[in-house]
């Protein structure tokens, strides 16, 4: 009888070969749910959301995120996964494909006698020798503009088919080698990523400037400025009552009209001192102005910049107060007292866009603009959502290389050379545990085997010609997913980002391991001493 079930008779438990059977299958399960979605060649999956809401993707984190799972250990499994893509932004379909793989090799051994401790060592040994070869296997290139697009377009095609891929890359690299500063960290936050339901997905593009979600709010005002000065402000331009609960009392409708005109004059004053900064920069020239404020333009206030031909967008989000300063230059007021022509930023062109009940606010044709915008374009909602996965993904991978200074051959290569590299280590690990090596280093297969696989190829015969290649020219070889025959990831631009793996190697065999030593599964809470 159980230890718990001595205290607790009533108590749900599974112990030993049954707990690892049950973290075994759960794992197991979520292996094959994401083993069609690897690589560029792999399936999608249709999530329908219980209001009826599509999600068509192949991406792993979306897919983990939204899944329904039940099973305890799928969903250990799952957040470990989606842990690994907010680090690192990529890997996500690996993690969970190793993990199986892990504990369906241990199992194996398990099952005839093997202790899982031993196991659990010969992974730790796996493991430790796995990221010196990794480090061996890193290449340190010029990370200049060629290689970038390389990484983002391998990142892109796994995400996207491949003509969208090959188009959504320039932007991506684009994007992010304007953003960068030299010696400072690379803010993503920097590039808006902004989505216009209109047209198809091949019409999205990069707008070296800034797209606001909004217009201006006066039917008065241009539509098109051209050769324009920005203000970015964070000015209250509106009537605001008293904070205190005060009371007027008036004897005459005079002394009433004097009162509103007075509490207006506080308002009226501050949009003045910006219609004078507007003549005085531009007084005798063709310039426009524009006005982005964070806080509210009430209708009075609209219609005196309208007058004075001032294009004017209120309640811009905090993030685009930050963004326009980088994109036009000049800074961010917080008060209209000391205005001056300093504060300004310059754009060529400024121009709503009406699209439906919608309005966008285009400002281009910016000088050196440090934060960017990504506009995606597609008909309905979930190409959109598709689109926006996949670019936040490229943006992370161009993003890891320029922090890594360095890069791992892609299509399975990586693994094979471990492979190759783990079975000789095998040979100098003492006892049992080389049992644990042997099935570390077959769990790493399962990636060019089911890229093979979701390629239509036969993954044991594509396994053999990589091996072969690999001790004959000690060359790390990938699988060429066109022809299915080996080919040298270096010559044909197929990268992988160092941190990704590195990360992939530390967390699938820490859980792996973990799992393996659960000995007792049981349900915990005091609902089960009720009764």
């Amino acid at each position: 009888m159980s230890a718990i079930q001595s205290l607790n008779p009533k108590a749900e438990l599974a112990r030993a070969a049954q707990a690892l059977q049950v973290n075994v299958s759960g794992a197991r399960g979520l292996q094959e749910v994401l083993k069609s979605n690897l690589g560029p060649k792999g399936t999608l999956k249709m999530l329908v959301s219980g209001a009826g809401d599509i999600k068509i993707t192949k991406d792993g984190r979306v897919l983990l995120n939204e899944m329904q799972i039940q099973h305890p250990t799928a969903s250990l499994i799952a957040r470990v996964a989606t842990a690994q893509d907010d680090i690192t932004g990529d890997g996500t379909t690996s993690l969970v494909l190793i993990i199986g793989e892990l504990l369906k090799q241990a199992d194996n051994y398990v099952s005839e006698g093997l202790h899982p401790r031993l196991v659990a060592e010969g992974f730790q040994k796996g493991k430790a020798k796995a990221l010196e070869i990794l480090d061996s296997l890193k290449e340190k290139r010029e990370v200049n503009r060629a290689l970038l697009v390389d990484v983002a377009r391998s990142s892109l095609r796994t995400k996207l088919s491949q003509s969208l891929a090959d188009h959504l890359t320039e932007a991506v690299v684009d994007a992010i080698l304007a953003i960068q500063k030299p010696e400072e960290e690379i803010d993503l936050h920097m590039v808006e990523v902004m989505e216009m339901r209109h047209k198809t997905e091949t019409e999205t593009r990069l707008v070296k400037g800034l797209v606001l979600d909004h217009g201006a709010r006066h039917p008065d005002m241009k539509k098109y400025v051209k050769d324009a000065f920005i203000l970015t402000c964070n000015v209250s331009l509106e009537y605001e009552k008293t904070e205190v609960n005060a009371g007027f009392f008036y004897k005459s409708a005079a002394e009433r009209e004097a009162m509103v005109a007075s509490e207006r004059k506080f308002t009226d004053e501050k949009v003045q001192k910006i219609i004078d900064l507007k003549k005085k920069v531009c007084e005798g020239t063709e310039k426009g102005f524009v006005v982005v404020n964070q806080k509210g333009i009430d209708p009075l206030s609209l219609t005196l910049l309208a007058n004075e031909n001032i294009f004017a967008v209120r309640r811009a989000k905090r993030r685009n107060m930050e963004r326009l300063p980088l994109a036009c230059g000049g800074y961010a007021v917080n008060s209209v007292d000391d205005l001056t022509p300093d504060c300004l930023g310059h754009a060529g062109v400024v121009q709503e866009y009406v699209l439906g009940d919608d309005k966008y606010t285009f400002i281009e044709a910016v000088t050196n603009p440090r934060s960017v915008t990504i506009l995606l374009k597609g008909p309905n909602r979930h190409t959109l959502t598709q689109l926006k996965d996949a670019v936040r993904d490229g943006l992370r991978a161009v993003k890891n290389v320029l922090d890594d200074g360095a890069v791992l051959p892609g299509a399975g290569a990586v693994e094979v050379a471990m492979h190759s590299s783990l079975m000789e280590f095998k040979k100098t690990v003492a006892g049992r545990a080389r049992l644990g090596v042997e099935a570390f280093a077959e769990s790493l297969l399962i990636i060019p085997k089911t890229l093979a696989r979701n390629a239509g190829y036969d993954p044991q015969e594509v396994i053999v010609k990589l091996q072969e290649e690999f001790s004959a020219n000690e060359v790390p070889v990938g699988i060429d997913l066109q022809t299915g025959e080996p080919c040298v990831p270096a010559d044909v631009g197929v990268w992988d980002n160092v941190c990704v793996k590195k990360q992939l190697l530390e967390a699938c065999t820490t859980i792996a391991t973990n799992l393996l030593l659960v000995d007792e599964v049981m349900r915990a809470g005091l609902s089960s001493l009720k009764g």
